[in-house]
């Protein structure tokens, strides 16, 4: 089963993602936190095959996670930061090559690019 983490302070976004993920992609589990320093001991933990994490958070944003999960042992590249900000804002802030992906969350083109990214991790997950 694929494991993602889902790191976001907004509980009915989680909520709605983790259920769309459910019903979409059965071989998927995911966990979500939505205060991002008690993420931390979730990170520490590792065994995720992928993370999603929110850029904007009170207490800790998105790319001191983004750093934190890197130092861990988290590969950068099955690390997506989602934010409500423009394309140009986010590819600013998160140059290309520190993760897998910087996505808008509420623009329609966007989520395409998450569900191929959901598909290839329930794809692996059905052949193991």
């Amino acid at each position: 089963m694929g494991r993602i983490l889902l790191i976001d302070d907004d509980p009915a976004f989680t909520r709605f993602l983790a259920a769309y993920i459910a019903d979409n992609y059965p071989l998927l589990k995911v966990e979500t936190r939505n205060n991002p320093v008690s993420a931390l001991h979730s990170i520490k933990s590792g065994g995720y095959d992928l993370m999603l994490i929110d850029l904007e958070m009170p207490a800790m944003d998105g790319l001191k996670l983004l750093k934190f999960a890197v130092s861990a042992g988290m590969d950068k590249n099955r690390i997506v930061i989602l934010s409500g900000r423009d394309a140009d804002f986010l590819h600013n802030v998160c140059p290309m090559g520190s993760c897998l992906a910087v996505l808008n969350k509420y623009e329609a083109r966007q989520k395409s690019v998450l569900d191929m990214v959901f598909n290839s991790l329930n794809r692996k997950a059905e052949a193991s």
